[in-house]
């Protein structure tokens, strides 16, 4: 019995979230599905699978990692997986330690494509500024009973290609919702609905609740989660991958 990590990519607009949900179609569940019919885990629990990431439905990801324990041979498992999904592509493989567990990473990186229409970008860009380094996102995010809600976003960096602005943001945790609040309070930002200063105080008054919105899921992709080790990649799927890359960056910008 051996730890095995895999790195994939898929299209959120084709699945109903990531995490497993009876009767509906989603990335976590075509995964153990792939898994199980060829026999390299037996179910969920007994390999104790787990996941870096549960992006929310329809949000992409060109980078996302799970985990679990097999007795499948290493080489075999790529191979098996190449032509087993339609909407998810399976590229990168390692072996971990029995302990390693993919939520534990050392940094995420989320981007969002936004449309500058009749946006003052140069607003956005110094809002954005406001959110980084550490703060308590209670105002912009969902937060759950169990969870902090202070965190840390070590950048975030804002590009333009023709008319939609590429907002990254770079953490090792988010919080559920958080970038598509923060993205809404920038948008109205940028539209003169609400100030700068209407930002800082949400979040230096996380007690006074502040409800900017929520952005849309589906201009959201995660680009990438680091680890401590680097996943072996297939050359012919790694150029199938970047093919789904080029489609998923082109439909958010034309």
């Amino acid at each position: 019995m051996m730890s095995i990590a895999l790195k994939f990519a898929y299209d959120g607009k084709k699945f109903h979230g990531y995490a497993r949900q009876p009767n509906l179609l989603t990335v976590e569940g075509e995964l153990i599905k792939g898994l199980r019919k060829h026999r390299i885990i037996e179910d969920a629990k007994q390999s104790a699978f787990r996941s870096a990431s549960r992006t929310d439905k329809g949000v992409s990801a060109l980078c996302n990692v799970v985990a679990f324990n097999t007795d499948s041979p290493k080489s075999d498992i790529l191979n098996k997986l190449s032509n087993e999904f339609d909407d998810i592509i399976v590229y990168g493989i390692a072996k971990v330690e029995p302990d390693f567990n993919p939520r534990y990473a050392k940094l995420r990186q989320y981007r969002y494509f936004l449309k500058t229409d009749g946006l003052d970008i140069e607003k956005i860009i110094s809002s954005a500024n406001e959110f980084t380094g550490t703060h308590n996102f209670s105002n912009f995010s969902r937060v759950e009973s169990f969870k902090d809600p202070i965190r840390t976003i070590d950048n975030i960096v804002v590009l333009t290609d023709k008319n939609i602005l590429i907002i990254d943001f770079f953490a090792q945790t988010f919080l559920w919702h958080q970038i598509r609040r923060i993205i809404s309070a920038l948008e109205k930002v940028g539209c003169g609905k609400i100030e700068k200063d209407q930002i800082i105080t949400a979040l230096e008054k996380p007690d006074i609740k502040i409800d900017y919105g929520l952005a849309p899921a589906e201009p959201l992709v995660l680009m990438d989660i680091v680890n401590v080790f680097n996943f072996n990649n297939d050359r012919e799927l790694v150029s199938k991958f970047r093919l789904f890359e080029d489609e998923i960056y082109f439909s958010h910008i034309s």
